[in-house]
């Protein structure tokens, strides 16, 4: 039986300024023990807001939230003695060497002076940072200084890791060689991982994913799952660059087209029946003379069922239909 490590139960934040901004709006979320959570969703969403509200370094208006069964509020103090955070800001201090940071990080932490050598260094092996130890922080790549940042926040051997967008900002190879990183600590150790990401590759890699919008939580499953939420099967095709917007046009009128995604030059359209509604697309494109070439269909990525999945959410929202 899963035992649940982080809840929220119809959990509410709002700002109050000159307005009420209801940043989060009544999100329920369970992650289990050593599940990788991945929250995906645009700028302004509210991940972040959410994530600090169940770490407890914001007040909630209303529900709950807790961590290892530490309600946010009343135990905050607790949470974050069991719990490693990285925050989308990093805040590892420029002027300090690789190893003081460390130190820094472990005294804050109430790690004991006679185990932080033996704790550094694993940790300094395992993100592959050995050699880099008397470096200056601010001298760092965007990359190491992630890798700083999950080391410092491990240095307490926290069970729970909670981590907001942590590659932004980093390059593809810094951002796999990450996750690799959480792949391992979750296999060797058993972590439960609360992360954020504007990366759709990111949120393959994760055993469950939350779709927040506008502070909600609009759909919730496993990566397969929310992929399958896609209306229908898929196409792709290029059409002539001069005459896009009028295959583009076109194309969303034809019967059996739900919805279509632009991707630069690409289409991407979603259909009922791809092996029928291509020849259809592909013959209504030759009457109007407009030239097309890579018609075919394709698998869903998570990028297009996250694009669709907002588009649909807006039209509910506005009562409006394609």
């Amino acid at each position: 039986m899963s035992e649940a490590v982080i809840v929220a139960n119809h959990l509410v934040k709002e700002f109050r300024s000159n307005r009420v901004v209801r940043a989060v709006n009544g999100v329920s979320l369970q992650v289990d023990r050593g599940e990788v959570f991945g929250l995906i969703g645009p700028d302004g969403a509210g991940k972040t807001t959410l994530a600090r509200v169940i770490l407890g370094l914001l007040s909630r208006t209303s529900g709950e939230s807790s961590i290892l069964g530490y309600d946010s509020m009343a135990h905050p103090y607790e949470i974050r003695e069991r719990v490693g955070y990285v925050a989308q800001q990093l805040t590892l201090p420029p002027d300090l060497t690789v190893v003081e940071n460390m130190r820094f990080f472990a005294d804050t932490q109430g790690v004991p002076r006679s185990a932080q050598a033996k704790r550094i260094a694993e940790l300094l092996e395992f993100t592959g940072l050995t050699q880099f130890m008397g470096r200056i922080t601010a001298r760092l790549s965007g990359g190491m200084k992630k890798k700083l940042a999950l080391a410092c926040s491990l240095i307490h051997e926290p069970d729970v890791l909670l981590l907001d967008e942590p590659t932004l900002g980093v390059d593809p190879v810094s951002r796999r060689e990450f996750w690799a990183l959480l792949s391992t600590l979750r296999a060797t150790q058993g972590l439960t991982i609360l992360v954020s990401t504007p990366y759709m590759d990111e949120a393959e890699r994760c055993n469950q994913i939350g779709l927040i919008y506008q502070g909600q939580i609009i759909a919730n499953g496993s990566p397969q799952q929310i992929k399958a939420l896609s209306p229908g099967q898929l196409l792709e095709l290029h059409p002539d660059p001069d005459r896009f917007d009028e295959a583009l046009r076109l194309i969303q009128s034809l019967p059996g087209v739900a919805e279509v995604q632009t991707y630069g030059a690409l289409l991407h359209v979603f259909v009922d029946n791809a092996d029928r509604r291509l020849r259809e697309i592909e013959s209504s494109l030759t009457q109007q003379q407009i030239t097309v070439s890579g018609l075919r269909p394709i698998e869903p990525r998570m990028e297009e069922a996250f694009i669709s999945l907002i588009n649909h959410q807006r039209l509910a929202e506005t009562g409006t239909t394609r």
